[in-house]
């Protein structure tokens, strides 16, 4: 949610930003339904102000004439107050409604594009891999090493449900594990988030109202979380932090949901798009700062490349396009792991910028050295999400046999460097 002040004097800025964005917004209806609210707010307490002076007025009124008079005065003054007060719910609620549809303004580096397919190339790491053999792809490695049961996972949880199995199953622990340790030792705070979330943690952070068809809703009115930013953001609603103690740095470990409504969900074969998934997610509150969140946005992105790289993945940064990114984000990064059996890179990590978009409508501010009270600036990214990210790492790391190489930074944990 933007500031209404800074909508009523840069309403181009809002166009472009929705131009820029591929959204359907009229900041012209926005500004109509404001200056209406605006007059009905000015005009019901000119009404209020009456009554008061009214009811100071009328111990010191004698006669009884002109006492009968200021109450039927006061009677009609109420009269159209009820009414102004009703019309301004109406305008309101509709105000409100407008307000969470107005996009974040992208910034300037964000380049034009109708789709993902404009985004734009920053930089690559590794060497894609010549095998010199027929490749597997991560189905067929999974089903003959055993890691995966797609039908029991059907037959229990319905379309698109699994079971990792075995060396799979401890491969994502494994990956959850040198997760936590790499951004402990950053200086992250380790969090188990809940998924089952309380509404205002989705409209806070943006996937509410616009996503409401992705995400899964209980019969007790919670949400079930899509990745641990919608918890974690949650976790200092309505909270005044201290400039001295930002940035805040959370890791956070959840189970995630999206119900994938798109047609493009439903022709998705084997683990790269599911129903139900694990990810690990790094989320930063910083000072209200335009540089301080580039900073920390190029710092997280860097985080997730460490991981990718210690893990040996071949992979591709991008800078997303303008129909590419959300209501909310300011700028976003996509990591895409090289995909061997399709012969290209597939996104596994997503790095944003939110500015005080998310923390404006939790109401997460910071009280500076100088006294003044602010809203923080919000940033997150991916660190892992399983089991998508296995896709890349059994596909590159397959052997002519058959078998599958563990990352040497994994063997560790799972305590084998082959999986046969």
């Amino acid at each position: 949610m933007l500031d209404i002040k800074f909508i009523r004097e840069n309403p181009d800025l809002i166009k472009e930003a929705a131009r820029k964005k591929h959204i359907d917004f009229d900041v012209e209806k926005l500004l109509q339904i404001d200056e209406e609210r605006r007059k009905i707010l000015a005009e019901a307490e000119d009404l209020r102000a009456k009554q008061n002076t009214a009811s100071e007025q009328m111990p010191q009124i004698k006669e009884d004439s002109e006492r009968q008079k200021l109450i039927t005065e006061m009677k009609a003054v109420k009269e159209e107050l009820s009414a102004k007060e009703v019309r301004l719910k109406a305008v309101v609620k509709e105000w409100e409604s407008l307000m969470f549809d107005v996009p974040n303004v992208p910034d300037p580096s964000v380049p034009e594009g109708n789709s993902d397919l404009d985004n734009r190339e920053i930089r690559k790491w590794g060497e894609i891999p010549d095998f010199g053999f027929e490749l597997k792809s991560h189905i067929e490695l999974m089903e003959n090493l055993n890691l995966v049961d797609f039908e029991r996972g059907v037959k229990v949880a319905g379309f698109r449900g699994y079971f990792l199995k075995g060396d799979a199953a401890l491969l994502s622990v494994a990956l959850w594990q040198l997760a936590f340790e790499m951004w402990a030792k950053k200086g992250f705070v380790p969090l188990i988030a809940p998924s089952l979330c309380r509404e205002i943690n989705f409209t806070g952070s943006g996937w509410l109202p616009q996503g409401k068809e992705e995400i899964y809703k209980t019969q007790d009115d919670l949400y079930l979380a899509g990745t641990a930013e919608v918890p974690v953001m949650g976790f200092h609603q309505d909270e005044i932090l201290e400039e001295k103690d930002l940035p805040k740095k959370y890791v956070a470990f959840s189970s995630c949901y999206r119900r994938e409504a798109g047609s493009y969900g439903k022709e998705e074969k084997g683990i790269f798009r599911l129903h139900e998934f694990m990810k690990v997610e790094q989320v930063i509150l910083c000072r209200a700062d335009h540089e301080e969140s580039v900073k920390w946005h190029e710092e997280i992105t860097k985080n997730s490349e460490e991981i990718m790289q210690a893990l040996d993945i071949p992979y591709r940064v991008v800078l997303n396009c303008g129909a590419d990114l959300g209501l909310g984000q300011v700028k976003k990064y996509d990591i895409e792991a090289w995909i061997p059996s399709e012969g290209r890179y597939r996104e596994t990590h997503s790095s944003s910028y939110f500015h005080d978009f998310q923390t404006r409508r939790l109401d997460i501010r910071y009280r500076s050295s100088e006294g003044k009270v602010r809203f923080c600036h919000s940033l997150n990214n991916t660190v892992i999400a399983t089991p998508r990210v296995l896709i890349a790492l059994l596909e590159n790391n397959q052997q002519k046999d058959g078998s599958v190489k563990v990352p040497e930074i994994l063997v560790k944990y799972i305590g084998k460097n082959i999986i046969s």
